[in-house]
């Protein structure tokens, strides 16, 4: 790590604390030439998720895009936005942990109404309206009785 001052590449440690949730550490630093103090940060560098679309296009995936259509499948319901955020990383976290390079767009929708369905059931049918495409009032009535059923 180099000084800022002086440039320096030797440093020494002075103070080491967790930052950002857990997930960085924040490192203050002393140059051995100039005793200049500074602040580095530590943070996991994680392998970027490929999104194989339905129309076979790919892009990276982006958490911002899970965390919209939480919000919209939520929207004028009494859930607070912790809790929606709280979702789109347990979404993010389970595509993660199928430890693949590549993901379907299928495999997000998915698990996003696996976390919808325990949080709010409107908000799962209204989500699960639009990303199954439903072409009648059918195949809506199939998911609401499936629903009341407890086999959604």
């Amino acid at each position: 790590m180099r000084c800022p001052k002086c440039q320096h590449t030797n440093s020494k440690v002075v103070d080491s604390r967790h930052a950002d949730e857990m997930n960085a550490i924040r490192r203050r630093r002393e140059c051995e030439d100039c005793a200049t103090r500074f602040t580095t940060f530590e943070r996991i560098e994680l392998s970027p998720l490929v999104v194989i679309k339905k129309d076979g296009t790919r892009e990276v995936f982006d958490r911002s895009k899970v965390l919209d259509g939480l919000l919209k499948a939520c929207e004028k319901r009494t859930i607070p936005y912790d809790e929606i955020e709280k979702r789109a990383d347990n979404v993010e976290a389970a595509l993660r942990n199928l430890n693949k390079a590549e993901i379907s767009s299928n495999d997000i929708g998915e698990s996003v109404m696996k976390e919808l369905i325990t949080l709010d059931q409107v908000a799962y049918v209204r989500f699960a309206s639009v990303y199954r495409e439903f072409k009648d009032i059918d195949q809506l009535m199939d998911i609401l009785q499936n629903l009341e059923k407890g086999k959604a």
